[in-house]
């Protein structure tokens, strides 16, 4: 059963582990940094690709694998960009190392958001805290294929300015016809943007024609399940509605069992999902 307008089918052996030099970091917020990857082998650098919202397992000998959404432009095969979170002890040992050391990559693995699906509408991104880092490469082929009389509208939102993801980006993004709102939670005295959850962003922001209008989310869940009912109460139909789950991705082949989300595996049907698919699924408590 196909979960987004787009196959993301990839022709490699998943189960093979590719050497790539750590390029560059970025230090962007506190816990969080941006790796630029760059592979061993100029041949695979020169044929490897990704779609927009897709991830990779990246490995650290004597650490483990982890699941890495991948944040960088899909037009630029030379680098791989993935931005990652301390959140255990694989992302500490990945961010811990420094310019120069070798990892392993797999893939890329898993669903894309439904690029294709946005020609010819107007799109709305929203993204809480860290899940801008899947939105990104979005935002990069959007505003690269954007027709003239689309409107593109992305909604920031994190817990306090200082944890906004890429904020050296947005103005370069909205020269480039990218609406960017951002909004948090806690003020400090030098904020001047909004205060508030991205859902009552969403709830007031203008709509030229809701029935024609998608929504791409990924951030918090519960953030993603009022973001969807506030879009669905605007009248946006739920087959424009894509959301990107998260769930403990050790194999990234659908055989260990740890990311299933009832009948899905994210590795394989997601980590993108249209809303439409999960509806059933995200009625239920802790699933």
């Amino acid at each position: 059963m196909s979960v987004t307008s787009e196959s993301c089918v990839q022709n490699f052996d998943p189960w093979l582990s590719h050497p790539v030099r750590i390029a560059g970091i970025t230090r962007e917020i506190p816990g969080v940094c941006t790796l630029n990857l760059q592979f061993e082998d100029s041949r695979l650098a020169s044929t490897w690709s990704f779609r927009p919202g897709q991830f990779t397992m990246l490995y650290v000998p004597g650490a483990g694998e982890a699941a890495i959404s991948i944040s960088g432009d899909p037009g630029v095969s030379s680098v791989i960009t993935q931005t990652i979170r301390d959140a255990g002890n694989v992302t500490r040992s990945i961010t811990g190392l420094g310019e120069g050391a070798v990892i392993g990559l797999r893939g890329p693995f898993g669903s894309c958001w439904p690029v294709e699906m946005c020609r010819g509408r107007d799109v709305v991104l929203i993204a809480g805290g860290i899940g801008l880092a899947p939105l990104r490469p979005v935002i990069l082929q959007l505003l690269r294929q954007r027709d003239q009389d689309q409107e593109l509208t992305l909604i920031v939102g994190a817990r306090e300015p200082s944890l906004l993801l890429y904020p050296d980006q947005y103005d370069a993004w909205r020269r480039q016809g990218l609406n960017v709102i951002q909004t948090v939670d806690r003020a400090d005295d030098s904020w001047t943007g909004g205060i508030g959850v991205v859902t009552a962003v969403l709830d007031r922001i203008g709509l030229r024609n809701a029935a024609e209008t998608v929504v791409m989310t990924c951030g918090p869940e519960v953030m993603m399940t009022y973001a969807i009912k506030t879009a669905l109460s605007r009248g946006i139909p739920r087959e424009l509605l894509f959301l990107s789950m998260e769930r403990n991705m050790n194999c990234a082949v659908a055989l260990c069992g740890h990311c299933q989300f009832g009948p899905h595996f994210l590795c394989r049907e997601g980590p993108v999902f249209s809303y439409r698919h999960l509806r059933p699924l995200m009625r239920i408590d802790d699933l």
